[in-house]
């Protein structure tokens, strides 16, 4: 990932590296020096020569870098007088804009039609309106159009749940897309830089989905009205296959920040173990299709680990991983329970989900 930019003699000087231990530097598009290191807090001296019209300068960047939490201190000297010097936190790194690559000339293929398919579709506004109502018209058809309005507003507040994340972070929205049988999509026009914001931008969409739940289930015992019943097991049902831990859905992004922010035996092995006791305890209630989805997501991120250091995106610092797992532990727990409580009354319809995650 880039970790430093600064102006030097008229080009972008560009630091570059990862958690692998490697480091690049640029000046403009040139690669100048390299150096391997490793460890979670390490030193840099990165020197390289330019010629110009007042004859040969040595350029030298030297400082410290701490991934865990993060920290670079830098100093820039050309012809050992200081130029520049700073140090960068990771609020530096999550607020800095992520510029996109040189274009390459466009060359006719599938994936590229299918790629700009894809940007006339989330640019074309209508499009929102016509997927929403073929939304409506589908769920209609599968139930009724009582249920299929309600279903549609639990899907927009989960997706409202990824767009006040976003703009939390001050990423650029597109706004939200409602799929017909797929649920919903909330777009944003800028990347993301670190995986905290990962983290937070996947939760959320779960997170305000079990809150909906939860005012649902208490508006229930307030009115005795069945629909919102109905509606909190059944918005539940679909918020915790979303938790899964299965790409694209949240629940993957959420592990896999995770997974690729740890740097340790000791915190691969802590999350092979949670990840047992997940499948352990679903199991343990009769929740067999999740624990098997579980056991089959977990041993994919586990695959994908060994990747990590592949990633352009500031990893979790140990105090994130640690909020993140107890993030999205409580949020699948709490899921899970009100689909354990509804599926203890009589009511056949809101059992139904969980006959389905027994099943």
């Amino acid at each position: 990932m880039q970790l430093l930019a600064v102006e030097c003699l008229g080009k972008t000087l560009k630091l570059e590296g990862s958690m692998a231990g490697w480091q690049q530097l640029f000046w403009g598009d040139d690669c100048v020096s390299q150096i391997n290191a490793s460890g979670d807090s390490e030193h840099f001296c990165h020197q390289f020569s330019l010629q110009s019209e007042q004859g040969d300068l040595q350029v030298e960047l030297n400082g410290s870098l701490q991934w865990q939490p993060f920290e670079l201190q830098f100093k820039l000297l050309v012809n050992d007088e200081l130029v520049d010097e700073n140090k960068l936190s990771e609020k530096d790194i999550e607020q800095r804009h992520v510029i996109q690559g040189q274009k390459q000339p466009m060359k006719f293929s599938f994936m590229g039609m299918a790629g700009l398919g894809l940007k006339l579709f989330k640019s074309a506004k209508v499009i929102k309106v016509l997927f929403a109502a073929g939304s409506l018209a589908a769920y209609s058809w599968l139930f009724s159009i009582e249920f299929a309005i309600a279903l549609i507003l639990c899907l927009v507040f989960h997706e409202y749940g990824h767009i006040r994340a976003m703009k939390y972070f001050g990423l650029k929205t597109k706004g939200i897309y409602l799929i017909p049988f797929v649920g919903g999509l909330a777009l944003s026009d800028d990347k993301i830089n670190t995986r905290w914001q990962d983290v937070v931008i996947s939760i959320m969409g779960p997170f305000f989905g079990l809150i909906l739940s939860l005012v649902c289930l208490v508006g229930y015992w307030l009115t005795d009205i069945e629909i919102l019943a109905g509606l909190a097991v059944f918005n539940a049902l679909l918020n915790l296959f979303n938790m899964l831990p299965v790409l694209p859905l949240d629940g993957g992004h959420i592990l896999k920040s995770i997974a690729f922010s740890i740097n340790s035996r000791v915190g691969i092995v802590a999350c092979i173990l949670g990840a047992a006791l997940g499948v352990y305890v679903s199991y343990h209630f009769g929740l067999a299709l999740l624990g098997f989805l579980l056991a089959i997501g977990s041993v994919e991120i586990f695959f994908e680990y060994k990747r990590r250091h592949l990633s352009d995106l500031l990893p979790l610092n140990r105090y994130a991983q640690i909020v993140s797992i107890l993030w999205y532990v409580s949020t699948i727990g709490g899921l899970s329970a009100i689909i354990w409580f509804m599926g203890q009354t009589d009511n056949g319809a809101l059992s139904l989900p969980l006959k389905i995650l027994s099943s």
